[in-house]
């Protein structure tokens, strides 16, 4: 069939939400599905169309920029071509564009899914209220014209303020994680060349520096780690300078930075090779996010393939890749203190965290997502 993803922000941006739907679409492609991805070029410096693995990436050009979101004048002109010359229509939310992409995909009899994968909220600024309350309502119009809503988790979507209004809608289908293949002499290099050798324990954590990452609750925490493990070593995976909308946050946290600048380093962006690289030298990844910005976490899971624990916010959603494993703790929301006790917990009995990876694998893949996607579009298909 032909399947259409559309999402604000697609490669070479990089978010869960971006590397969850990447992992779909080159899945369902997989799968013998032609795929095509509808996004912004929000990069002038990409091209407006090229095939990635067998998908399709079609970027409308960005005239302005609304806080984090961007303004497409064209969006609606190549959204209805595109609905049009597709069999079934699958949005990532939250996105401002998504309700008039999916009134076009109803007035033409195309089904439409929708994938809830976070709730919105703008870091402090003159506009970003309005712009908070405008997606808001562009989301509740984009699920009241979907077919069906998909979350990652019951847990999520128990308490989602946004998806218990579609209750009636919701199917969960488990998110996509998969990583490359690396060899142990690429793992050792990767800590030779960041000085690990010395170094433990190792504490991970892989996003952006945003405020609802909670970064300062493990900057709270790493004194009281300091204290037992005086060369204990911090490695942060993901972009940390120029973040939008970020500014003011990394301002605030630069003297923290500073202060702990022996034990904590910034590794930047990395690819996927680098990332499974990354997480087998980690004695533990933390995941201390402060609200519903977030409600899974892909990097759990990644971690937990390659051997590593994960301490999680007590978070819907978020608290699940542990719950389900039991690889792990959950801790209070930005509760640093307790973030402190459970590394040290963990560090100090790591084996007793460990499961094995094919367990880990199966209940996590994009094999079962992509196919999870499939059954749901043959279903509205048919109907």
């Amino acid at each position: 069939m032909d399947v259409l993803i559309v999402l604000t922000y697609y490669r070479p941006h990089t978010s869960g939400l971006t590397i969850y739907a990447e992992r779909l679409a080159k899945g369902l492609a997989r799968r013998g599905h032609r795929v095509t991805v509808m996004t912004s070029r929000f990069d002038r410096s990409t091209p407006l169309e090229e095939v990635q693995e067998g998908v399709r990436v079609l970027r409308v050009p960005v005239a302005f920029r609304v806080s984090k979101g961007v303004i497409m004048p064209t969006f609606g002109f190549v959204a209805t071509r595109l609905v049009r010359q597709h069999d079934v229509v699958s949005l990532h939310l939250p996105q401002f564009d998504a309700a008039g992409v999916a009134a076009r995909a109803r007035l033409l009899g195309r089904p439409v899914t929708l994938t809830y994968h976070c709730d919105l909220k703008l870091p402090p600024g003159p506009f970003n209220p309005l712009v908070n309350r405008v997606v808001l309502g562009m989301n509740h119009l984009a699920g009241l014209w979907a077919d069906k809503v998909v979350a990652y988790t019951e847990d999520f979507a128990t308490h989602s303020p946004y998806l218990s209004r579609f209750a009636a809608k919701v199917e969960v289908i488990p998110p996509p994680v998969e990583l490359p293949a690396v060899t142990a002499v690429q793992v050792h290099e990767f800590a030779r060349q960041h000085g690990l050798e010395e170094a433990g324990p190792v504490i991970g954590m892989a996003a952006r520096l945003a405020a609802e990452k909670g970064v300062e609750v493990l900057l709270e925490a790493l004194p009281r780690v300091l204290e037992v493990h005086p060369r204990a070593r911090v490695l942060f995976a993901g972009q940390y300078r120029d973040v939008l909308g970020e500014e003011a946050y990394a301002r605030r946290l630069a003297p923290l930075f500073a202060r702990y600048r022996d034990h904590w380093t910034f590794l930047g962006v990395l690819n996927p090779t680098e990332m499974a690289a990354f997480y087998p030298n980690l004695d533990v990844i933390v995941v201390p996010s402060l609200n519903s910005t977030e409600s899974f976490g892909l990097v759990q899971v990644e971690a937990m393939l390659c051997g590593t624990p994960s301490i999680a916010s007590d978070l819907p959603g978020v608290r699940q890749p542990v719950l389900q494993s039991g690889m792990g703790e959950v801790v209070p929301v930005g509760d640093g203190g307790a973030l402190a006790d459970a590394i040290l917990r963990v560090v100090s009995k790591r084996e007793q965290y460990i499961r094995p990876h094919d367990e880990i694998a199966a209940r996590w893949n994009v094999e079962r997502t992509a196919a999870g996607y499939e059954a749901l579009f043959e279903r509205l298909l048919k109907r």
